[in-house]
Order: C-alpha cells, then sequence, then structure tokens
C-alpha cells in the first residue's frame, strides 16, 4: 500500500503539472485532518511521509507557550515550564511531539481527507498558471467574459483568471458574458482565492499601454508619454515628448490618417483624445494642454504650485469644457491647479492683490504710497523679499537710493520679527487641550493662532470652510480635524 501510495503521488504530480513535494505536503495533511477526527478536542496532528518508501509516522504536537500567556487552547499548547520538564532547553515557540498511532491508508478516502488533497493540489495548479503568466510581463490581460461575481466580470485568458470591477469598467459600456475584453492589470491580490488579477479599463495605464503597442516609436523609446488624464468613456489628455528631433510626437501618435489614435479611441468606447506636447514650462505645458482653448495670457504662482489662465470671452467656455472637464483633465495631466478667467476677473484679481500688497507695505515698512507701489512695480511680493533679496538687485532699482535701499531692508527685517515674536506668543497662548488633539503639526498650530483659535472649543466651532481657509488643508482633513475637537462634547452628553 505504501508503495501504492508514491505512484499515486507521481502519478497525481504528472497529470495536474504541480510539483511532487507540494502533492506529498497535501497528502501528509489530508492524512493529518483523518487522525484529528479521532480526538475529541482541537488537536495538533503532523504527518510525515518518507519521500523514498512510503512509509509515514503520526505525531500528535504541543505548541510552547510563555508562561504568562496561559494556555489558550490546552489541547494544542503547553507552558514553557512545564515542557521544560519533558524536554529541558525547549524554547517558547517549539514543539513537542509525541508519537501516535497511524490512520491506515484504507481510511484516506474519507471526503474531509479527499477534499484538503484535491483543494491543496487546486491552489499549487493555480499559483503554478498565474507565476507562468506573470513571467510573460504582460500589462495587457486580454480574454473573455466568463461569469459575474458581485457585480465584478470575471475575464478568463487561457486558465488564468482576472476580475474587473464595476468601478474600473468605462461607464454606460455593456459588457456580456462570451465578449472579447482588454484591460490593464492594476495589481495582483493573492487572498482573492478566484481570479487574483485585479483588471482596469478606465484607469489612464490602460490607455497607456493601448498606445504603447500601437506606436512602436514608444516601445523603441523614441517617444515617450509623459502622462495622461481621462474621462473615461468620455474624454482623455496625454502628454507626449520625443527624443528624437525628427520625429513629430503628435502627428507619429496620431498615425496616418487618424489610425492609431482611432485605434485606441476605438478600445476605449470611442473616447475623445487630445494629444499634447509636453514641455518642461510649467506654464507653456499648461497652455497646450488647455487646447483647444486660446490663452491670453498665465501666472504661475509656484508657492501655491497653481496657475491663473486668462482667456477671452469667446475661449472661456472651450477652456472650462463641457461640466469642467477640459479644465479638470488640463489640471490632471499637468499636476497643476488651474484657475480660468477672463480680462476683466484678471484685471479684479490683480487690482485687490495689488491693494493687499500696497497696504502690506504700507503699514509694515512705513513707507508712503508712493514707495510701496514702486516695490509692487518692481516684483516685491513679500516682506521676505525686501528683507533679504540680494542687495545688488535692489539697488538696480533708478528709484531708490543707498540709503533708502537700506533703510526698507532694515525696517522689513524689523517686521518680520516684530511678527515671529507675535506668533510665537500666540501659539504659547494655545491650551493645552488644543495641543493635544491628534493630526495638529506646529504649522496649523501657528496659522490657528495667528487667526485667534486657542482652545479646543475655539476649533471645534470653526466650519470647515473656516479652518480650511485658515489651514489649507483639504475638506476631509479639516472635517476630521473638528470631529476630533468635538469628541469631548459627544462623550459628556453619553
Amino acid at each position: 500500500m505504501n508503495r501504492e501510495l508514491l505512484m499515486l503521488i507521481d502519478a497525481i504530480s504528472r497529470e495536474k503539472n504541480v510539483e511532487r513535494d507540494v502533492v506529498q505536503a497535501a497528502v501528509e495533511a489530508a492524512l493529518a485532518q483523518a487522525t484529528k477526527k479521532l480526538y475529541k478536542g482541537d488537536v495538533d496532528i503532523r504527518v510525515a511521509v518518507d519521500r523514498d518508501t512510503g512509509d509515514y509516522e503520526t505525531f500528535r504536537r504541543w505548541l510552547v507557550v510563555p508562561d504568562e500567556a496561559g494556555l489558550q487552547n490546552p489541547d494544542a499548547e503547553e507552558l514553557l515550564m512545564d515542557a521544560r520538564e519533558r524536554v529541558p532547553g525547549i524554547q517558547v515557540g517549539e514543539y513537542i511531539e509525541e508519537p501516535v498511532e497511524s490512520v491506515p491508508i484504507g481510511r484516506i478516502g474519507a471526503m474531509a481527507a479527499k477534499q484538503v488533497i484535491l483543494q491543496k493540489i487546486r491552489d499549487a495548479e493555480r499559483e503554478t498558471l498565474l507565476s507562468d503568466f506573470l513571467s510573460r510581463g504582460e500589462k495587457i490581460f486580454s480574454g473573455t467574459v466568463k461569469r459575474m461575481d458581485k457585480g465584478d466580470l470575471i475575464i478568463e485568458s487561457g486558465r488564468v483568471e482576472g476580475r474587473l470591477k464595476r468601478s474600473e469598467m468605462i461607464p454606460k459600456e455593456n459588457l456580456r458574458i462570451g465578449d472579447r475584453v482588454r484591460a490593464v492589470i492594476l495589481e495582483i491580490d493573492p487572498t482573492l482565492r478566484s481570479a487574483p488579477i485585479i483588471l482596469s479599463r478606465a484607469a489612464p495605464e490602460f490607455m497607456i499601454e493601448l498606445f504603447r503597442q500601437e506606436v512602436p516609436e514608444i516601445e523603441q523609446g523614441l517617444l515617450e508619454i509623459k502622462s495622461c488624464a481621462r474621462d473615461p468613456g468620455s474624454r482623455a489628455k496625454i502628454a507626449v515628448l520625443s527624443h528624437d528631433k525628427r520625429i513629430d510626437p503628435i502627428g507619429t501618435c496620431v498615425g496616418v490618417r487618424g489610425s492609431r489614435v482611432n485605434a485606441v479611441s476605438n478600445e476605449l468606447a470611442g473616447e475623445r483624445i487630445d494629444i499634447v506636447l509636453w514641455s518642461e514650462d510649467p506654464a507653456q505645458f499648461v497652455i497646450g494642454a488647455l487646447a483647444p482653448a486660446n490663452v491670453q495670457s498665465i501666472v504661475v504662482d509656484e508657492e501655491k504650485h497653481a496657475m491663473d489662465v486668462v482667456v477671452d470671452e469667446e475661449n472661456l467656455a472651450i477652456a472650462i469644457g463641457r461640466g469642467g472637464q477640459n479644465v479638470r483633465l488640463a489640471s490632471e495631466l499637468t499636476g497643476w491647479k488651474i484657475n480660468i478667467m477672463d480680462a476683466a476677473e484678471s484685471a479684479q484679481k490683480q487690482a485687490e492683490e495689488t491693494a493687499a500688497l500696497r497696504k502690506l507695505f504700507m503699514e509694515k515698512l512705513d513707507v508712503d504710497e508712493e514707495i510701496a507701489d514702486i516695490l509692487v512695480a518692481e516684483g516685491f511680493s513679500s516682506l521676505e523679499e525686501v528683507a533679504y533679496v540680494p542687495l545688488q538687485e535692489m539697488l538696480a532699482i533708478e528709484s531708490l537710493d543707498e540709503d533708502t535701499v537700506n533703510e526698507l531692508r532694515a525696517r522689513a527685517k524689523d517686521a518680520l520679527l516684530t511678527m515671529e515674536i507675535a506668533r510665537e506668543e500666540g501659539v504659547e497662548e494655545l491650551s493645552q487641550d488644543l495641543r493635544d488633539i491628534e493630526g495638529l503639526t506646529a504649522e496649523t498650530i501657528a496659522k490657528l493662532a495667528e487667526h485667534g483659535v486657542h482652545t479646543r472649543d475655539d476649533l471645534a466651532d470653526l466650519a470647515v470652510d473656516e479652518l480650511t481657509a485658515i489651514t489649507g488643508q483639504s475638506e476631509e482633513e479639516a472635517k476630521a480635524l473638528i470631529m476630533k475637537a468635538r469628541e469631548h462634547w459627544f462623550a459628556g452628553q453619553q
């Protein structure tokens, strides 16, 4: 019988294309499970099958646990002090084993034991198939819709299955069982026993891979897709760069009579694609990303990582797009926050900023409007710039003599020092219960102090939009911070 067991292991290994050791481990697990049925408690059984003769031994074992932990499962655990009476020198985490009678081979026909063997083999077979598929390095998964699973589509390619979640499908796309489908591989989730390959047709990566297949120059390294932004099924923008001056990146991606871009668009349910030339100059990149709108002027605010883009009234609707789609995609593509405005709005905003800056210089530097306007006109936008810009740059201003320049720099430094002392004093006034709120950074604390928020209740009384205006946080972060500040209110009610 033992020899027949070895023959069976070899046969299953060849038939299922699974390592012999995996099949043998499954048999050992099946024997152990069958043996456990002879005991009432939750015992731990180990079976060892000899790889050469087929003979096997069965052991009952106990895990050695720390004395202070106590026994969670007395049938399969042993305290360290008791274990060392039986096996001197044994350590926590090791096992004490005791030989027990082995279950005869003939009783392995029990359904539970068979299920263990078959399941182990199926798992090993699935892992082998998955490893073979992933070793090919394919990024696009091509297969057939096999079935529905809780709203997700299970796509089969050969004997490998992928999962296309509802959230990763193209909106309004109607896929049915039997349809051929392509999708990009997002990740591998080994916790999913069925269809562990997570797919997407809505991710920007899918469009990038489709262009990689359609445009050989990308695979050759002559062209590069720098970024991609999508509104799946509706519209998309991609930014391309040529590493060869002889190649037109946009024309190459479009193809003869639009053949290449149309092939990608057809795969994506007719999604309209704008191909944009990538530029190292952020302003130039944003101008290209907003096409087909024509830009009049652009103001870059690197500190806020934002741009004010001015367009004429005729191009305003085009620049914004239906439902804000064009400007939203351009913002995602470039990574910059884009504010679209017409000339009148731009002039009004610039006037307001100039007035605020003029007021700042007049108050903090104690100068008249004429000097303040000179500083504004020369591009100074903060007290720090007045105080620390290279001296030669300020001396180059024709309207200011050397004495005036030195006096302005000294006053700016004094004003900054005074503001810093006031800020520190304001922070010191903060109550300890406000400081103790989890998630408050030193920078946030300073901003709260500047706006008169000194206690936990002060913070709790703020509205979400008020806090975002003070700290610059997102709405979600501000909401979470306010709820933490209000926790003591609810605790008092309870």
